[in-house]
């Protein structure tokens, strides 16, 4: 029952914010930072009870039967991947609860209730194993975000608000239709229909059926990845939404993408996958390459950092689709990492911007004389993001590049000048917008002690992952041991 909790209560304090909004807007911030804190903290006493269950599947198993004469049930499940995900979406839900604590400031109970509605639908992602619960989790996650960006967005909101939905529900339209297919194919086979995810997972699939019903998972999943060439909905939503907005997307959104490529694309259709790596792995270094071009080219300070999850979700897909367990485990950390360091560039984009009411890196310079613990952070975070050595980026990509290199050279060399890439845009960005001159003059207060709390925050997680990553790995390696199995992955 400790699943179903995770995931009601989010879904019950959003319409509790909402009404008490009309009363007190203090009262709904302490709702909902009461409950992403005690969701943060069932998470990880979840993590430390079972950090030596082995190889069992599930840590913990709800299975309910819902609609049983169509196949489908209430089946909710925890292992090692995906308590790792579920934690940090409990983390960075009380990073948004606090940034937008002075930001948001009107219509405040129903933000918060789109706020805990989508980490309501992102706790279904990562715990549904049914997979028409998964679909539907997927979907709710859309509406709250599309409304965090409509309402509380900025300049062009409504533009990248459509965008994003429009992107998000033509693909998750395509998923559902591969869904069908599945559960169809299934039955045809077996005279069997159901949803389970264990059931279909030994789907004996004709090769050319099973490679069109994996491509229709696999562009759902590569669209929230912001996978390039179907990246573009990305800039544009994390640039104009509001700051928790923001951290949602960049720190969870986009990792869902990598989430279910690696639960359902590889062990429902490793024959496919496989066959299909190549292109993957071209897909991964391209994005590595063209977001850390991209990144290099912004004017726009927040859109800039946006550009750079392009650029790092390019390994994941690269780590993915390698068939090298190593690499797969540097996507995993990879994947948990950038969600704290990039969410953590918003959080300080967003403070600054609340301060000088401007994203444009060209009307900054010579923050660091006015603000240097805002510009501090800054600097760690962007040495996180280019994955210096002892910080939780660098784990990822290093393990990604040495699962690159043995399977191909080439892959791990254009990789690793995407690494080499990254440090322009870095160093662009500490260059004009926080060193130099300040010719325009900035007079702006420094971070206020809940700002202090929530950095301070993240970069221990960041220096936990970079410093001592073992217990990570620790907690979702037999997990990937599975997929190897599945997937006759090269182990290490």
């Amino acid at each position: 029952m400790i699943l179903l909790v995770l995931i009601l209560m989010p879904f019950c304090a959003g319409p509790i914010d909402w009404l008490a909004g009309r009363r007190s807007t203090k009262a709904v911030r302490w709702i909902s930072l009461a409950t992403m804190l005690v969701g943060f903290l069932i998470s990880v006493w979840l993590w430390t009870v079972n950090r030596n269950a082995g190889f069992h599947i599930w840590f913990a198993d709800l299975n309910w039967n819902w609609l049983p004469e169509f196949g489908i049930h209430f089946h909710l499940a925890v292992d090692g991947l995906s308590i790792l995900f579920v934690t940090l979406t409990y983390f960075l839900g009380i990073v948004a609860v606090l940034v937008s604590w002075t930001e948001i400031q009107y219509q405040v109970g129903f933000f918060h209730l789109n706020l805990l509605w989508a980490v309501t639908g992102m706790v279904g992602v990562f715990l549904a194993i049914d997979l028409f619960l998964f679909y539907f989790a997927w979907e709710l996650m859309l509406v709250p975000i599309y409304f965090l960006i409509d309402i509380w967005g900025h300049e062009h909101r409504h533009y990248a608000a459509v965008k994003y939905f429009l992107f998000t529900q033509i693909s998750g339209l395509l998923m559902l239709i591969a869904i069908l297919a599945l559960y169809f194919a299934h039955h045809s086979i077996t005279g069997i229909y159901t949803f389970e995810y264990g059931d279909l997972l030994d789907t004996p699939l004709p090769f050319g059926t099973q490679m069109w019903i994996m491509l229709g998972f696999f562009v759902a999943f590569a669209v929230k990845l912001s996978m390039v060439p179907l990246h573009s909905w990305l800039p544009d939503a994390h640039t104009e939404a509001p700051t928790a907005g923001s951290v949602d997307l960049a720190g969870l959104l986009v990792k869902t993408g990598g989430y279910g490529m690696i639960r359902f694309v590889i062990p429902l259709f490793p024959q496919a996958a496989h066959a299909f790596a190549p292109v993957a792995q071209a897909l991964g270094v391209a994005g590595i390459l063209y977001g850390a071009i991209l990144a290099f080219g912004q004017t726009d300070l927040k859109r800039l950092v946006a550009c750079t999850s392009v650029s790092h979700m390019g390994f994941v897909v690269l780590g993915i689709f390698v068939w090298n367990s190593l690499a797969l485990e540097g996507a995993v950390v990879l994947m948990f990492a950038h969600g704290i360091s990039t969410g953590a560039l918003f959080v300080i984009v967003g403070a600054l911007q609340e301060r000088i009411h401007t994203r444009e890196i060209s009307r900054m310079g010579g923050l660091w004389s006015v603000a240097p613990r805002l510009s501090g952070a800054a600097l760690f975070f962007g040495l996180a993001s280019l994955g210096l050595p002892g910080l939780g980026d660098f784990v990822g990509e290093f393990l990604v590049l040495l699962g690159a290199f043995y399977v191909s050279i080439p892959l791990a060399v254009w990789a690793t000048i995407g690494v080499l890439a990254s440090t322009f845009y870095v160093l662009r960005m500490m260059q004009r917008a926080f060193r130099g001159p300040n010719m325009a003059g900035w007079r702006i207060a420094d971070l206020v002690p809940r700002e202090d709390f929530t950095i301070a925050m993240m970069i221990v997680v960041v220096l936990w992952v970079g410093l001592y990553p073992r217990p990570l790995l620790d907690m979702f390696r037999p997990a990937m041991v599975r997929m190897e199995n599945y997937a006759g992955w090269r182990t290490h």
